[in-house]
């Protein structure tokens, strides 16, 4: 099972280059269609009111002469796969019996795939995935798995994965995001979508709020010379993500216009990861926050908490320390102190082993760190130029950044948590999430970016208090 490659480990030598500050924010935006011809895979989308009656005009078109088969869970059979396997039948197209998975505790894990890919295995048919993000990751998985392309009829607007490369799966008692392509296809009915379930609008929309905070890490790692913003992949994701954004008390209400402009942000999330075949446009620091928490096991209230859930309160949690990170001045770094008190490898290896030491993914959290550790001369080179390049650095922060107040009154009003008790997360917890996420991922981000700067514990404490 091959996971995507997060990003490349850092080389200070030579560096890349940073963005233009003006094309990063002045970019035009894409709209669905023209992120629909730069996508890789995916090659028809429909975003309409009604449109699951036409899921048969569109596989034909794509899968012309092969048969169908519907996969979906209880749930969503009954509240599109129903529809979606007539549409099919009186458009001429052949289909099978329905995968139907029956577990009413149902969610992305590996042992899933396995179950569904079996079944695929006994057929060339063409899964046509009817559901949201659990129903959508197993079956683009399993048909990865078994040599097909599959077609997805989304059923909510609750995540951003419709459209991207790769899958979120736990595997191996961690959550990894393991590479497959995009779906062939994917229908999204407004008039289905705007019906589901608040919580899952709340979701979704959580989930796409956090790009503002991922974009914010895209910028650190550019300008520090980490990983280089592509502007196609920013452009996508980024462009029209105000617009999508703006209307969070109508999406929660269930109004299609909201809902319509939802799903097309959270699509073009998805796009642009198919673009890169990374997540890196769609995923900063609050989403190594909620994988912490998946590898953790974490449940509230008997459940898993949503992905969206757990990533906009993640996503509160980051934004407060931006804005404490930018109060702090990089002039006052005594780089040679710094430098001088910097761990060799050995040492981190050892840290994050005793960090992670009554986990059951300590092995993942030590390759994660050493892949991104870099050597005292590197992390000289790398503060001089965030001195060097603060003022500028800053002023792109804050422009891309929501004030933490008018982010956390978004999730209000959509009706999804602001507070880490209710998705069951102490505040003791939190604040030991904001060191270990760091570790659990290779991608830099502002975690990383506090801790090489030393700024991490004054942040803490300014948020949470004095540690104990």
């Amino acid at each position: 099972m091959e996971p995507i490659p997060s990003s490349p480990q850092p080389s200070p030598q030579p560096a890349p280059q940073p963005t233009d500050a003006g094309l990063l924010f002045d970019i035009a935006s894409y709209t669905p269609q023209a992120a629909l011809a730069a996508a890789r895979e995916t090659k028809a989308l429909l975003i309409e009111r009604g449109c699951i009656a036409g899921i048969a005009t569109v596989f034909k078109q794509q899968f012309p002469g092969r048969t169908a088969v519907i996969v979906a869970d209880q749930n969503t059979m009954a509240v599109a796969g129903h529809a979606a396997r007539d549409a099919l039948a009186a458009g001429g197209v052949p289909l099978l019996d329905s995968f139907i998975f029956t577990d009413p505790a149902l969610y992305a894990e590996y042992n899933y795939v396995e179950r569904l890919a079996a079944s695929l295995k006994t057929h060339d048919a063409i899964p046509v995935a009817v559901g949201s993000g659990t129903i959508n990751d197993l079956a683009k998985r399993s048909a990865h798995e078994t040599g097909r392309p599959y077609l997805c009829a989304g059923t909510a607007a609750s995540m951003d994965g419709y459209t991207a490369f790769g899958a979120s799966i736990t595997c191996q008692g961690a959550k990894q995001t393991l590479a497959c392509p995009a779906p062939r296809a994917v229908l999204a009915d407004i008039d289905i979508i705007k019906n589901a379930p608040p919580a899952m609008t709340a979701s979704g929309y959580a989930d796409l709020l956090a790009k503002v905070t991922a974009g914010a890490d895209w910028i650190l790692a550019d300008a520090l010379g980490e990983e280089p913003v592509d502007l196609k992949a920013w452009a996508i994701v980024q462009g029209g993500l105000r617009a999508a954004l703006a209307a969070p008390a109508a999406a929660r209400a269930g109004d299609a216009a909201a809902i319509h402009a939802l799903t097309e942000g959270l699509m073009l999330g998805g796009f642009a990861m198919q673009w890169s075949k990374s997540s890196r446009p769609a995923s900063g620091a609050e989403h190594q926050f909620s994988h912490l928490w998946d590898m953790e096991h974490h449940t509230h209230d008997g459940a898993a908490p949503s992905h969206g859930f757990k990533v906009g309160v993640a996503t509160l949690a980051v934004t407060a320390l931006y804005e404490q990170l930018l109060r702090m001045d990089p002039a006052a770094i005594d780089i040679d102190a710094r430098c001088a008190r910097w761990p060799d490898r050995r040492t981190v290896e050892a840290g994050a082993a005793a960090l992670f030491a009554k986990s059951d993914f300590q092995d993942t959290a030590i390759r994660e760190t050493l892949a991104k550790y870099i050597t005292a001369d590197a992390l000289r080179a790398q503060l001089g130029r965030l001195k060097a390049g603060w003022p500028a650095l800053a002023a792109k922060l804050r422009r891309q950044l929501l004030p933490l107040a008018e982010a956390r009154r978004r999730l209000q009003d959509v009706g999804a948590p602001t507070e880490p008790e209710q998705i069951g997360i102490t505040r003791r917890r939190l604040r030991d999430s904001f060191v270990k996420a760091c570790h659990i991922r290779r991608r830099f981000t502002v975690l990383d970016l506090a801790t090489r700067a030393g700024w991490l514990d004054a942040a803490l404490d300014a948020l949470f208090g004095p540690a104990a």
